[in-house]
């Protein structure tokens, strides 16, 4: 009698903290998902955030810093891409392509920057100071563009056109994000 009800025991126990856990997760699902609905790109929001995993336990300022910091190193992945491209540059002669590419490099080094200078302001529950460097890191990239379209002979190389439009895609959800903070 006293071994079953042991057994009883423990089986309730289980199973209450397997549905206990099983609803957490569908709650944060829930969060993540809710929060991603109000941002451009929802496809890259919940795959984004989904992939962290912090992103359970987060709140939506959480879910904003996990955005962010996926900005960060899309900015310093560009930056090091541009960076290796100014040997090839240099082995060609070609100053007026090294001066546009480390020009490119360094926007991004400054994307990042503005980027990082959104987790201080989303730390200190600034919304309005990390919605705007965030906006500045997605406009960073423009000049990179705008640089190329200087000199009529460049031509905008396609790889950094996709590394363009995936930091303006995850700033965008960023933007999206901050929104549902109620700044």
């Amino acid at each position: 009698m006293g071994f079953s009800w042991f057994v009883l025991f423990f089986f309730i126990l289980f199973f209450s903290s397997f549905d206990q856990t099983y609803s957490a997760n569908v709650g944060d699902s829930d969060l993540i998902q809710q929060t991603c609905k109000n941002t451009k790109y929802y496809e890259l929001c919940v795959s984004s955030l989904k992939s962290d995993s912090s992103s359970p336990s987060a709140d939506t300022k959480g879910l904003a810093l996990i955005m962010v910091k996926v900005g960060m190193a899309n900015a310093t992945a560009t930056n090091s891409y541009l960076s290796s491209q100014m040997p090839k540059s240099v082995t060609n002669n070609d100053t007026v392509m090294k001066k546009v590419v480390r020009e490119c490099a360094d926007k991004y080094g400054f994307a990042y920057d503005s980027l990082k200078k959104s987790v201080e302001d989303l730390g200190a529950e600034m919304y309005d100071y990390a919605y705007l460097h965030v906006m500045a890191a997605e406009d960073y990239p423009n000049a990179c563009r705008d640089a190329f379209k200087r000199y009529p002979g460049l031509v905008y190389p396609p790889e950094i056109a996709v590394k363009e439009d995936g930091l303006k895609r995850i700033c965008d959800v960023v933007l999206g994000i901050i929104d549902n903070l109620g700044f």
